[in-house]
């Protein structure tokens, strides 16, 4: 069965976590950030897609991004829109399946980030979207992609954070798959423990999250 993607849930799902650790730097986002330091530049435009929060829309807005968070849930977008100041160039309330959405933005962004998104997707609708992304991105834009790593502790404990939210967690292998035709720049997984040092070694095969940087 297809990953629960219906806007009812994730409205519910991000009105009670307002104020939660979903807003707040964590070490996980740490870790992503330090990733991300190496390929965010002034001005560049992003497309933060699926924002949540808008943890990682202010994070790059702080580094003089031009920044477009979008989001299906429009709770989402709410609260990304007070945690950013109303800093982003929009916040944009859209369907990342819909087969307009790459034309609209074609040859929009220098850089498509999620964090958190293919996962609640089929397979095939994960393939409708990256193809949007392609399209949505400039010539030599990069596409960066963190997931939920199927081999992590986390997958045991997350029914238990979320509640109602449906996501089919990632291989390393089945990442890479995904971003097939394009140039990976760079991927590997975060070996993500509440400790400020933590085991990177192993974070391609157990660690919480992985990530594919592709152009």
């Amino acid at each position: 069965m297809a990953p629960d993607v219906k806007s009812e849930h994730w409205n519910r799902f991000w009105k009670a976590k307002m104020s939660s650790r979903f807003t707040r730097a964590s070490w996980s986002k740490r870790r992503m950030m330090a990733l991300l330091d190496g390929v965010v530049r002034p001005a560049m435009s992003v497309l933060d897609a699926g924002c949540g929060s808008g943890f990682f829309s202010r994070y790059f807005l702080d580094r003089g991004a031009d920044v477009f968070s979008l989001d299906y849930s429009r709770e989402a977008l709410e609260i990304a829109r007070r945690s950013t100041e109303n800093r982003c160039s929009a916040y944009l309330e859209e369907d990342l399946l819909a087969p307009a959405f790459g034309d609209r933005y074609s040859g929009r962004f220098d850089l498509i980030f999620t964090d958190g998104l293919f996962e609640h997707f089929s397979a095939q609708d994960q393939a409708r979207i990256l193809d949007n992304f392609k399209r949505a991105k400039k010539p030599g834009g990069l596409i960066a992609t963190f997931v939920p790593n199927r081999y992590s502790w986390w997958e045991v404990i997350r029914p238990l954070v979320m509640p109602g939210i449906q996501e089919e967690p990632f291989s390393l292998g089945g990442l890479l798959r995904l971003h097939a035709g394009l140039e990976i720049v760079e991927s590997g997984g975060l070996n993500v423990l509440p400790l400020a040092l933590s085991p990177e070694a192993l974070g391609p095969r157990l660690g919480m999250l992985l990530y594919c940087f592709a152009r």
